[in-house]
C-alpha cells in the first residue's frame, strides 16, 4: 500500500509555520486534554492539534475498518495494536482530509470548530500505557566513552558489545510527558575515598539523549521476531531523555547494573512520528565489524537521519546549547534491538517502549550526557549567565529537540523539555 501522506507536493489547508516540525507530511499520533477537559487521541499540523475522536464521529473515516471508539480513548494502544495497514491507511486519510484541494472539512465551519485546536489551547499526555520499557546501550561512541572514564581506557569495551545489542530492563512506572517537571532523586553514593556509603540527594543528575521506539504486539511468548521482519512491527518513535544519577549509578550498577539511578524519571516527547512518515530519511548505518551473527545480519539502510539538540537553560536565562548529535551515530539499529529482544521468547506487546541508549557522536560536541561533555566534571560547560555546570543544576531546565530535513521536507519530534527541582519532601 503507498504511503501518499508523505507527498511532499502536499499542502494543507492548515497554516503550517515555515521551519515547523508538523508538516501535512508529518501527521504524528498523540493524546491531549481539551480545555472542557475531554481526553482524546490525536494529531498535528502546524500549531493546530486535531481531534481525531472528533473526527471519526463525524464519519471521516468511514471505510477503514476501526472499532467505534478507537480515537476516543485516553492510549493509542488500541490503534497500535491494529498493525500498519491501519496506521498507514488513517495517516493517507488525515492527508487527504487536510490536503488544500478538499473541501470537505475545510469549508465546514460546524466541523471545524469541533475537531481543531490550538496547540495552545490543549494539554499533551502520554500517549500510550507502556506496559514494559527497556533501554539499550547502543551508540559505540558513548560505550566508549564510558569505558574510557570507569575501566581501562585501552579496552573500554567489554567484549560482548560488538556481538550483541546490550540493554536492561527499565522500570515504566515514571516514563512521562515532556512539561512534567523532575525531582532530584535520593539514595546511596559513596564519596570518593571513603569506605562506606552515605545517603542524600545525587549531586551528579544527568541527562542522556535518546530516542525511543514504540511497538505493536510482535509475537506470542516463545516466538521470535526475525530480523527482516522487525520493522514491520515499530509503530513510531519519540524523543526520550533517560535522566541518570550517576554518583549513585557508579555505587550500585556492579554486580547487575542500573537501578535506583535510572528509575527516577524518563521524559518523552509526547507526538510519536510513525516509521512511515521518517522513511524518507533512511540511510546507512555505521559498519558493524565483526559481522554479527547471522540472526542480527540485514541488508539495506535501516538507520534514520535525525538531528538531535540538547540546551540547559538555568531559571530566568537563555538556554546554551550543549550538544549536536544524530540518531544514525547508532551501532545498533532499531530491527536488531527488536530482533535481539525476542530471540529467546520474549513476549513485545503493543505500547512497549525501546530506548536507543545515549546517542554520542565521534566529536565532544556531539556528545550525549554531561557525563560525556564534561568528562566527568573535569571540563565544567559555562552556561549564558557566566555560572557553570559540571552536572545538572536544581532550576535548569534540559530541553532536547529532533528533525529530520531534506530539500522537500522537514519531518520534526517538537521537543522533550523538563525541569529539575530540589528533592521531593513529604509534607
Amino acid at each position: 500500500m503507498p504511503i501518499t501522506a508523505n507527498n511532499p507536493d502536499r499542502k494543507s489547508w492548515l497554516q503550517v509555520p515555515e521551519n515547523s516540525d508538523f508538516p501535512i507530511q508529518n501527521i504524528p499520533f498523540g493524546v491531549f486534554l481539551t480545555k472542557e477537559h475531554v481526553v482524546t487521541i490525536g494529531t498535528r499540523i502546524g500549531n493546530y492539534a486535531i481531534d481525531l475522536g472528533a473526527l471519526q464521529q463525524l464519519s471521516y473515516f468511514e471505510g477503514i475498518e476501526l472499532t467505534d471508539d478507537m480515537f476516543m480513548q485516553d492510549t493509542l494502544n488500541d490503534f497500535i495494536s491494529d498493525g500498519k495497514k491501519t496506521w498507514r491507511l488513517v495517516r493517507n486519510r488525515i492527508a487527504d482530509i487536510f490536503d488544500q484541494n478538499n473541501p470537505e472539512l475545510r469549508d465546514n465551519t460546524s466541523h471545524r470548530d469541533v475537531v481543531i485546536f490550538n496547540i495552545e489551547d490543549v494539554e499533551m499526555q502520554l500517549p500510550i500505557l507502556i506496559g514494559d520499557y527497556t533501554d539499550f546501550y547502543s551508540s559505540k561512541e558513548h560505550a566508549t566513552n564510558v569505558g574510557k572514564m570507569f575501566r581501562d581506557p585501552d579496552n573500554a569495551l567489554l567484549p560482548n558489545w560488538v556481538h550483541i545489542p546490550v540493554g536492561y530492563h527499565g522500570r515504566s512506572s515514571t516514563i512521562i510527558p515532556s512539561g512534567i517537571p523532575v525531582h532530584r532523586p535520593m539514595g546511596q553514593t559513596l564519596p570518593n575515598g571513603e569506605t562506606q556509603p552515605v545517603f542524600g540527594p545525587s549531586r551528579l543528575v544527568d541527562f542522556e539523549l535518546e530516542t525511543a521506539f514504540i511497538t505493536t504486539d510482535a509475537n506470542i511468548m516463545g516466538e521470535n521476531i526475525p530480523i527482516e521482519e522487525a520493522e514491520e512491527y515499530i509503530f513510531g518513535m519519540v524523543l526520550l531523555n533517560d535522566w541518570s544519577a550517576r554518583d549513585i549509578q557508579k555505587w550500585e550498577y556492579v554486580p547487575l547494573g542500573p537501578f535506583l539511578a535510572k528509575n527516577f524519571a524518563s521524559s518523552i516527547s509526547p507526538w510519536i512520528v510513525t516509521l512511515d512518515a521518517l522513511e524518507p530519511f533512511r540511510t546507512s548505518s555505521p559498519v558493524q565489524e565483526p559481522k554479527p551473527l547471522a540472526y542480527l545480519q540485514q541488508e539495506g539502510d535501516h538507520a534514520f537521519d535525525i538531528n538531535l539538540e540538547v540546551t540547559i537553560a538555568p531559571e530566568n536565562v537563555a538556554p546554551t546549547l550543549l550538544s549536536k548529535s544524530n540518531f544514525k551515530y547508532m551501532y545498533w539499529t532499531m530491527s536488531q534491538q527488536l530482533t535481539h529482544h525476542t530471540v529467546n521468547g520474549c513476549r513485545v506487546n503493543s505500547g512497549d517502549m525501546m530506548g536507543s541508549g545515549t546517542i554520542s557522536g565521534s566529536t565532544p560536541d556531539s556528545f550525549g550526557s554531561m557525563l560525556e561533555l564534561t568528562w566527568g566534571g573535569k571540563n565544567p560547560i559555562t552556561m549564558k549567565d557566566g555560572t557553570e555546570r559540571k552536572f545538572i543544576n536544581d532550576g535548569d531546565t534540559v530541553t532536547m529537540t529532533g528533525y529530520c530535513q531534506n530539500d522537500l521536507v522537514r519531518i520534526g519530534f517538537g521537543e522533550v523539555s523538563s525541569k529539575l527541582l530540589p528533592p521531593f519532601v513529604r509534607k
